[in-house]
């Protein structure tokens, strides 16, 4: 395995800035996951480090060495695209075994055996390895996918969406064992996904990316709990993060124009009067749907409250978040 960083990386498509000078380390033994809308630029970082694309400007490292003129099959990556990219005329075993026959590798059939077996019961595929990859569904193909990955030993695996196409099951399972897998074999591992809740389970480190700007890099905790934006802070937590006026509450420091409320930051029982407008059992919590001063929120509460739509709830801020017009942290948040 390896670090990985790139440098002031840019990347243009005609018109659209699809990275804009984007540095970041990804270093050996990490997993590193890149969140942010469509068109954020999540996909565009995965190709500069496969070389599927080059940069504009900019440059990208792996162990050290700049990958400027080598291509794809000289950086030792090994990629899964949300796509399945099987090769349709083989059977699973086969499609498996591609990458570990290799003549650059010289892997012997008993080691690649062995890789198989333990792969295929990791992502239970294991009785399917004789059948075509077409007679697969579509959930088994993109296991089989992440599978040719995981048999390599490549310098980082870079992973787009991978889980996107799985049931919700088979997708808790296996960002367990994805996560179990890189953690034990101090693989370096560059993930996307729009799903935070993979951003939380498995990441070490998360960048959050915006019109293809990095504006955020850190831990998922530092990021939930020190968001630099509105736009950051949106991107972990659920129920979503409230954000209203600064002063629809007393205390507000002056100038701040906004304040952002996760439901833990958001103390019940003292404080102003709020509506339930709704209620959502959800078996380990409940979340209220509240009408503050005309604004709507969203905390969590007791799973077993007997609170339902038209009670009254106090409530006051927790140690919030503030920020400015723009949506930036404010200054003078500490206050």
């Amino acid at each position: 395995m390896a670090e990985v960083v790139l440098e002031n990386v840019t990347k243009s498509f005609g018109d659209t800035v699809a990275l804009d000078r984007v540095s970041m380390t990804i270093e050996d033994g990490s997993f590193v996951v890149l969140l942010g809308p469509t068109g954020a630029g999540k996909t565009t970082a995965l190709r500069m480090v496969s070389g599927l694309d080059t940069p504009d400007s900019g440059d990208v490292l792996i162990g050290g060495r700049s990958m400027k003129g080598l291509m794809p099959a000289q950086r030792n990556v090994a990629m899964v695209f949300q796509q399945y990219s099987l090769y349709p005329h083989l059977t699973v075993r086969q499609n498996l075994e591609f990458p570990l026959k290799s003549p650059l590798l010289n892997t012997l059939q008993a080691d690649i055996d062995r890789k198989i077996n333990s792969v295929s019961e990791i992502l239970q595929i294991k009785q399917k390895l004789d059948n075509k990859t077409t007679a697969l569904s579509g959930g088994e193909m993109q296991r089989v996918a992440i599978g040719r990955a995981l048999v390599r030993d490549p310098s980082i695996y870079l992973m787009d969406e991978p889980l996107s196409s799985l049931d919700a099951k088979l997708r808790a399972d296996l960002r367990i064992e994805l996560k179990s897998i890189q953690a034990n074999s101090g693989a370096t591992l560059l993930y996307v996904t729009h799903d935070q809740i993979e951003a939380m389970t498995m990441a070490t480190h998360v960048g959050v990316l915006d019109n293809g700007r990095l504006v955020q890099f850190g831990s998922p905790r530092e990021i939930y709990e020190d968001p630099v934006s509105i736009y950051a802070a949106s991107r972990l937590g659920q129920p979503r993060i409230n954000i209203l006026p600064a002063d629809v509450f007393e205390g507000s420091p002056a100038g701040a124009k906004l304040i952002g409320l996760r439901p833990e930051q958001i103390a019940q029982g003292e404080g102003e009067e709020s509506f339930v407008t709704r209620v959502e059992h959800l078996g380990d919590q409940t979340r209220l749907h509240l009408s503050f001063k005309n604004h709507d929120l969203i905390t969590v509460t007791d799973a077993h409250t007997e609170l339902k739509s038209g009670d009254i709830v106090k409530i006051k801020p927790d140690k919030p978040f503030y920020f400015d017009a723009s949506g930036d942290r404010f200054s003078g948040r500490e206050k």
